[in-house]
């Protein structure tokens, strides 16, 4: 199983650090555009974690199955209210299945680069199209690479940076990586790091991993009020559909 980079040490912090995306005016044209796709189904989201998205989706009405590799980050999720209108497995989800078929499946942001290799990327598209109904939509939501941001031979750049907390990408250009180091302050004053490896993927190379994963691209917006997808676009959100009967595995 691939190492858990979401354990108890930034599980604890994790809601807090990011309390921003909690925002209701950054979570609800992401649960509008999902609960429109998923038109009364069930969902399946793929990295579920606190519940940012999946409890207010639930509060929707939509039925809404978890899988996330973090057993912390899923213990602050049961501990919230209307978390038991969620089931979760505890799995890659690359590879991690459950006993039911969805609608929708989707992952938010960029949460798709934790699968750190190709094939792994190239499974997790195959895992949702075993689990989608036909005419089902895996919804992913990540960014496009900002290689052009980096300085001249640098490989290092800024994306946060606060008296609390300072965010710095390392690019491996060359096996299309980044480790994104995270230095936050703790009650006690001083900055504690943690270090997550990504794979980041252009819009192209996924289209791709979908083909024979039997789904086609439907849309792709630079945002959740389907805003153009342009060159100037910082992230995409990309809906493919299941025309036919999963491929077998």
């Amino acid at each position: 199983m691939p190492e858990d980079y979401f354990g108890e040490r930034v599980a604890a912090r994790y809601d807090e650090r990011l309390a921003e995306l909690f925002d209701p005016a950054v979570v609800g044209p992401v649960v509008d555009f999902l609960a429109e796709l998923a038109g009364g189904g069930p969902a399946l989201e793929l990295g579920i974690g606190t519940g940012r998205i999946a409890l207010p989706l639930a509060e929707r009405g939509v039925r809404v199955h978890g899988i996330d590799l973090s057993e912390a980050m899923v213990a602050r999720l049961r501990a919230k209210p209307g978390a038991e209108r969620i089931d979760v497995t505890i799995g890659d989800f690359a590879t991690t299945t459950v006993d039911s078929t969805f609608s929708l499946a989707y992952l938010v942001f960029n949460t798709l680069g934790n699968l750190t290799t190709q094939a792994a990327q190239a499974a997790c598209f195959r895992n949702v199209a075993a689990h989608l109904e036909p005419g089902g939509y895996f919804v992913v939501e990540i960014g496009v690479p900002e290689l052009q941001q980096l300085p001249p031979g640098d490989t290092m750049r800024v994306f946060h940076a606060s008296e609390t907390h300072w965010g710095i990408d390392e690019y491996d250009v060359a096996n299309q990586g980044l480790v994104s180091h995270h230095f936050t302050r703790t009650d006690g004053g001083l900055f504690e790091l943690a270090s997550i490896p990504f794979r980041y993927v252009w819009p192209a190379e996924l289209d791709l991993m979908a083909e024979p994963a039997g789904m086609k691209l439907r849309e792709r917006w630079s945002g959740w009020r389907r805003e153009p997808f342009t060159s100037e676009s910082g992230k995409h959100v990309s809906v493919w559909q299941l025309d036919t009967e999963p491929p077998s595995t």
